[in-house]
This record gives structure tokens, C-alpha cells and sequence, in this order.
């Protein structure tokens, strides 16, 4: 089997052809990679037939449409997949034959309703349903702990022990596990009762990824990328300038709210006086409680600018039409000497 295993910050993709026939696949993959992955198939003289993606991603933006125009090859999901791009989905244990290489779908709910994971060789890629060391949230769109427990312990930990365990995430910098391995020593896989294992998913409370909204949205239509959503959504908003907003913040009006969408540790290790504190992953959730009134005037602000352009974009769709984006980010905010609370 040829291999290629390419890391994009915590994201991971793979490469896998045949090397009979220079037949291969490609295993989600991450938009910013779209140039090494053609240049790896070229290296290796592979023609990639199929571009799959293990499951509707929400941490980050999947290449497989940019690549499906660009190497005519079907995009392979679920057959639950929402994403409508999707020209080629699978069942339970469909194959999907890569010359002498046999892939096989095991639908593994759970983490997502469209959750698989894949088994081919020595090796199963496990997308988000099994992690080195952790398992798939259950907290997001879709997700479901007690679909996740059977996927688990019903079919995927029930396959050869032996088998190399390659998940679509790790932050640690680990390339590779075994089931057998994940079996006795992860974490989460010693909650064996249904129950225990299910209430422990349930009470996890994990911060929401940065680009949740984002990612579902262009992963679900194949639509645009983030620098193109970011493009998008500065057309569509105000800015304010740093003094400026230093300026009324000191004077405290009561018709202004300024929005601090970074994740709690960072607001509390320092914010915008008077600043309201609302992750971005949770904005749509919760932004009636954090906006009671949907004609105050809104400022939002995260730690660079990109992350509140979009995120006032989004109150704007949402019928806050006074929402503007701080011009900046926190990190300007502090280099420039203004007022911080804490």
C-alpha cells in the first residue's frame, strides 16, 4: 500500500493507493493542502479515483469539492451525508474497490448521523468516532452519545485488535494507535456501561470549535472557503476604530454592547472594559440571552478581527442590523495601550 499521512495543525489526511495500478484515494481533506495533496499523487504517480470524506466536519473546511472539479473524481460520503455535493455515498459495508486495495464503510454514528469510518489493509481511518486517546464530541449538530456507544462498542471495537488506528484529529502530535491499544488505555473506552458511558458524554461541556458555524456551512454545501466567507462578510458590515470605541466605552452609553466572541479563557484573561462575553461557537444558540434588544448597537471583537467580522456578519442576518466589527482584535487592542479589564 502506498501511504501519505498529511497534519494540518490538529487535522489529519491520507493518501492511500495501490501500488499495482497507481490507484488511490484521498481521506479528508483539509482545504489549506490542496496543493500538496496534487503534488504527493504526482510524486508517487497516483491517479486519485476517490475523494472521501469521513463525515460532515464542523472544525474545519473540507477541500473535497476544490479537488473534485479540479481531478474529475466523485465525492464519497454517508449515505446520510446532508452535503448535497456528494456524487458517490455508501452504505454499510459497501467497498469501494481501489485497484488491488478494498476499502470498506462501516456507518458509525454518533459523532455525526453521517459519521463512517474506513478499513482497508492493516488499517481503519476512524474520522471523529474514535481519537487516540478520546472519542467524538456528541455536543454538535447531529451528534448523539448513546449512537456513539453502540458505533463503539457494538462494531468498530469489535474488529481485529491488530488493526492501526488513524483518526481525522490529533492535537497531541501522535501519528498512530492500534484499537487494541485505544481499547485498554483510552479514557473514554472504560466507560463500558451504556449508561455511565453516555452520561459521561453528555456532561463533558467542551468550548465550541472557532469556525463551527463556518465550517458546517461550506462543508454541508461545498460552498465558499473561509477567506471568501471573510471577503464576503466585510462586505456586508461596518467597522469601528480602535480610539474610537475606547473613546465611548469610557463614556458608557447605554444604547452600545460591545461582544467578546473569543473563548472564555481568554476574555478572562483580559477583555474590553464592559465587554459581554459570548463564544462565537455559541452565538446562535444564546445570542437572545447576550442581545436582549435587537436594535442596540453591537461592536464585536475576537482576537484578531477575522473570527468577529463573521460573527457580526452573522447578527446582521440574524435581524441585529446594529452590529458593526471592532477594526482589529484583541491583540491590537493591548499593543496600542488601551484600556483593559480583567
Amino acid at each position: 500500500m502506498i501511504f501519505e499521512h498529511v497534519t494540518t495543525g490538529g487535522c489529519q489526511s491520507y493518501l492511500v493507493g495501490c501500488p499495482d495500478t497507481l490507484s488511490a484515494a484521498l481521506i479528508d481533506p483539509e482545504v489549506s493542502q490542496i496543493d500538496r495533496y496534487k503534488a504527493l499523487a504526482a510524486r508517487d504517480g497516483l491517479h486519485i479515483r476517490y475523494i472521501i470524506d469521513t463525515h460532515t466536519h464542523a472544525d474545519h473546511f473540507s477541500a473535497a469539492k476544490q479537488l473534485s472539479r479540479m481531478l474529475d473524481a466523485p465525492i464519497v460520503m454517508h449515505q446520510s451525508s446532508p452535503a448535497p455535493h456528494a456524487g458517490l455515498r455508501l452504505d454499510d459495508d459497501d467497498l469501494l474497490i481501489i485497484g488491488k486495495l478494498r476499502l470498506r464503510a462501516l456507518h458509525t454514528p454518533g459523532h455525526t448521523r453521517d459519521s463512517m469510518c474506513l478499513v482497508v489493509g492493516d488499517r481503519v481511518f476512524t474520522g471523529d468516532t474514535l481519537l487516540i486517546g478520546g472519542t467524538g464530541r456528541t455536543d454538535l449538530p447531529s451528534g448523539d452519545p448513546e449512537q456513539l456507544y453502540d458505533s463503539l462498542f457494538g462494531k468498530l471495537l469489535k474488529l481485529d485488535p491488530d488493526l492501526l488506528v488513524y483518526p481525522a484529529h490529533d492535537y497531541k502530535g501522535r501519528t498512530h494507535s492500534t484499537l487494541g491499544t485505544e481499547i485498554a488505555e483510552n479514557p473514554r473506552l472504560q466507560k463500558r456501561d451504556r449508561a455511565e458511558f453516555i452520561r459521561m458524554m453528555r456532561d463533558l461541556n467542551l468550548a465550541a470549535p472557532t469556525h463551527l458555524t463556518e465550517a458546517l456551512r461550506t462543508n454541508m454545501s461545498g460552498g465558499l472557503t473561509v477567506d471568501q466567507m471573510l471577503a464576503e462578510a466585510a462586505g456586508e458590515v461596518p467597522f469601528i476604530g480602535m480610539e474610537e470605541l475606547d473613546r465611548r466605552v469610557t463614556a458608557r452609553p447605554n444604547d452600545l454592547l460591545v461582544l467578546d466572541v473569543r473563548e472564555a479563557d481568554a476574555f478572562a484573561a483580559g477583555h474590553i472594559p464592559g465587554a459581554r462575553h459570548l463564544a462565537r461557537g455559541q452565538l446562535e444558540l444564546r445570542v437572545n440571552d447576550a442581545i436582549p434588544d435587537p436594535t442596540m448597537r453591537v461592536v464585536v471583537y475576537c482576537d484578531y478581527g477575522k473570527v468577529s467580522t463573521l460573527a457580526a456578519a452573522t447578527l446582521r442576518r440574524l435581524g441585529f442590523m446594529r452590529a458593526s466589527a471592532l477594526d482589529g482584535g484583541m491583540k491590537a487592542w493591548r499593543e496600542a495601550g488601551l484600556h483593559v479589564e480583567v
